[in-house]
């Protein structure tokens, strides 16, 4: 299976913090957002991974190279304008290839073992929902029998993990559009599965959760065994 790390948005909440460093660069423990992602990918048996960039994203390239300090293979989809997660993942497939693959966002940082999500969904897409934040206590969708439901309840969050076939985007065309623009419609069709995960899960979309995150790590390194072995893989 191949996956794809979302890393082309500037990150506005962050401020001042994202002026002239992209997100996925900012640091958890010393190292990078991004790498968060790798490692745990890596960890499940993911080789091939694709990040699709856009805002400052020559300095992502630099940063985290071919992958090879990683154990993974990494490959860069292009964005010369932001296409939003939908026209993000579309313009990647042909880097995806035609089996499903994951997507998981630069900015989670989740002890989620990805290495049981299914590798071939029943639908398609698979998608993992967690308790919802403080952000976002509305939710986004419930479920039903291991079905994805939009009107369900009580409604968890996305929690921007999710396993995708490429058929999902076979009716789309380049451009900019968001992924609930096809995710929608085929939930409503029940053609999109889904699991509850109650473990570590957090998005890091302010400077107050960076900061937070950072501290946690520095406290237990048990608690954060992954980003503790980053140490070892960075330069």
């Amino acid at each position: 299976m191949r996956a794809m790390i979302l890393a082309a948005g500037r990150g506005e909440r962050m401020g001042a913090l994202t002026a002239h460093t992209p997100k996925p660069l900012l640091r958890i423990n010393e190292q990078y957002l991004i790498q968060y992602a790798i490692v745990s990918l890596a960890r499940a048996g993911i080789q091939d991974i694709v990040i699709n960039i856009s805002y400052l994203g020559d300095q992502i390239k630099k940063a985290l190279g071919d992958g090879s300090r990683y154990g993974v293979n990494l490959l860069y989809s292009e964005e010369e304008k932001r296409l939003e997660t939908g026209g993000g993942i579309f313009n990647a497939l042909p880097l995806l290839g035609s089996e499903p693959f994951l997507v998981v966002s630069a900015d989670v940082i989740t002890d989620f073992p990805f290495k049981t999500l299914p590798k071939q969904p029943e639908g398609l897409a698979h998608l993992v929902l967690v308790d919802n934040p403080d952000f976002h206590l509305q939710g986004d969708f419930g479920l039903v029998n291991g079905r994805i439901d939009r009107l369900a309840t009580p409604a968890f969050t996305y929690a921007n993990i999710g396993i995708y076939r490429p058929e999902l985007f076979a009716a789309c065309k380049s451009g900019h559009f968001p992924l609930n623009n096809i995710l929608f419609p085929a939930i409503d069709q029940a053609t999109v599965t889904g699991e509850y995960y109650q473990g570590i899960w957090y998005n890091v979309g302010t400077p107050a959760n960076l900061e937070e995150i950072n501290l946690r790590a520095r406290e237990d390194s048990n608690l954060w065994p992954l980003v503790s072995e980053t140490n070892t893989l960075s330069n």
